[in-house]
């Protein structure tokens, strides 16, 4: 497990968020389909929370996109780095994602995010943030379509309708097990739309959710968990 440290100069202000995120918004790339479903690595990142200690758990885990068996997994600890403000939650996650993926053994691949890319108010969410920090393709499959209108998909596994601000296709509801509600899929970073839905269904193969985020929640759970019993004035572990 890694100790994370803040990086200089992170924003502390909603001010500097969104200046941050007009700044590097424009970096965004989407006119590369990226890497192909099914091959190569892919790599799901989460991050768990305790608010009362002001700790933040990331976890990062490597599958093979064959077999969707783990290659490597790495985790990071540390203080949030940001207050909680909706529309600005990257800057609250970035930091612990970013060295948990820096203590991973080998190239990630393409990431998945529990989370949005395009498929945000300000069109920068976590996916795409990630993404043009790191140079990594990057995708967003979120649990919900926060404030974006949709139409249901169809029951079967595959369907898929717009997830939409207006006239603009921010993303998808995309069906991943028949008669199951739908995730939210939208672009990162150096993925196309089509081939970000198809990877999400290559990494779902029994559940709802992709298999990356699956296992990376699991794995910050636990991270925080552990961390918050070496932080306990009860605990019988001492502090690292």
């Amino acid at each position: 497990m890694t100790t994370l440290a803040l990086p200089e100069n992170w924003p502390v202000t909603e001010k500097q968020a969104r200046a941050v995120q007009d700044a590097l918004r424009g970096r965004v790339v989407l006119d590369e389909p990226g890497p192909p479903p099914g091959t190569g690595r892919v790599t799901g990142v989460d991050v768990a929370y305790d608010d009362g200690r002001d700790l933040v758990a990331a976890a990062a885990v490597t599958l093979d996109a064959a077999t969707l068996g783990v290659v490597a997994e790495a985790t990071a600890v540390g203080p949030v780095a940001f207050p909680y403000v909706p529309g600005l939650l990257a800057f609250r996650e970035i930091p612990a994602v970013l060295a948990a993926l820096d203590a991973l053994p080998g190239p990630p691949g393409l990431v998945v995010c529990d989370g949005y890319g395009l498929a945000h108010p300000r069109r920068f969410g976590l996916a795409s943030h990630l993404g043009v920090l790191t140079g990594l393709p990057t995708i967003g499959v979120a649990k919900n379509p926060f404030t974006f209108a949709h139409d249901d998909p169809a029951p079967g596994r595959g369907s898929a309708t717009p997830l939409r601000a207006g006239d603009e296709e921010v993303g998808r509801a995309l069906r991943t097990r028949d008669a199951v509600k739908p995730v939210f899929v939208s672009v990162g970073h150096r993925v196309s739309l089509d081939n970000a839905c198809a990877h999400t269904l290559a990494l779902t193969a029994g559940f709802r959710l992709p298999e990356t985020t699956r296992r990376a929640d699991a794995l910050c759970r636990r991270a925080l968990q552990e961390a918050t019993m070496r932080h306990s004035p009860t605990s019988r572990y001492p502090e690292s």
